[in-house]
């Protein structure tokens, strides 16, 4: 099902497959790129149970192995709709026997989309309904359209940080990394920087960063809360993903036990995590 919130500055359309936001709008302007198979067949999807690959695909917990395919399965899942309203829609996605096969705990996922003057908040809450603790991992991964020459943009943080990208070998950590060149807390994008998949900071002092064309601003992102973020893009492709995570792609060392794979989340029984993400155009 296809839902579409407004207020009087701008619009959101989300797929209720995956609860994905694949299209946001102001003065007739999407901000969101259109998919193209060419490219990647996604626009926004969530990343749950995991962020990233595991290694093997698979990971073990109590001395039993199960299998998860990149970023989860939750962008796969029709989502329930709660509530919705003018300007909000909250979509759920539960446990059921299938994502138990491959990921044995009870959960209740959330998705809230909110509409606030020029800004889109994406409310994301976990709820553990398993008897026990439950590790996991969640990410947002919403690719903005780049509708020009790719070297007139840039990416301005909003406090100094050393910009230091964990690099990714067959889509994982391989523990080398390099320090990305900023001007003023500024880069500035080049199709180069994506040689070896995405850019992958670690633990930024920044929590907000804004897309600007020309030196002009386009959008921002706020990500409070999730202390990694990815940036990535496909050779030539038309857009650019800003990725806040709570979790992360396996080490090319990890011995595959969930409960300490680096970035992972702990959740008690019946306690809830609540991450929010702020766009605004």
């Amino acid at each position: 099902m296809i839902i579409t919130i407004s207020n009087t500055k701008i619009s959101a359309t989300i797929n209720s497959i995956g609860a994905e936001l694949i299209r946001l709008e102001k003065d007739n302007k999407n901000y969101i790129w259109t998919v193209d198979e060419t490219y990647w067949n996604k626009t926004s999807p969530i990343l749950f149970p995991i962020v990233g690959r595991l290694k093997n695909d698979s990971y073990s917990i109590n001395n039993t192995t199960f299998e998860l395919p990149r970023h989860g399965f939750a962008r796969n899942y029709d989502f329930q709709i709660v509530n919705q309203t003018e300007n909000s829609v909250l979509f759920q996605l539960e446990s059921n026997s299938e994502t138990l096969k491959n990921y044995p705990f009870d959960f209740q996922l959330q998705l809230e989309y909110v509409l606030e003057g020029n800004s889109l908040k994406t409310k994301y809450s976990i709820v553990n309904k398993s008897n026990t603790t439950m590790p996991f991992s969640i990410g947002a991964h919403p690719a903005f359209a780049i509708d020009n020459n790719f070297k007139d943009y840039s990416l301005r943080f909003n406090k100094e940080d050393k910009f230091i990208s964990f690099e990714l070998e067959n889509e994982q950590f391989n523990n080398s990394f390099k320090e990305i060149s900023t001007v003023n807390n500024t880069i500035s994008l080049d199709y180069s920087l994506f040689e070896k998949d995405a850019l992958v900071f670690k633990h930024l002092n920044s929590n907000e960063l804004t897309l600007l064309e020309n030196e002009q601003e386009v959008l921002s992102v706020q990500f409070d809360g999730f202390p990694y973020l990815g940036i990535w893009t496909k050779p030539n492709a038309p857009f650019l993903c800003i990725e806040p995570w709570c979790g992360l792609a396996d080490n090319v060392n990890h011995n595959g036990e969930l409960s300490v794979k680096e970035g992972i989340n702990l959740l008690e029984k019946d306690a809830t995590f609540n991450r929010t993400m702020i766009i605004r155009l």
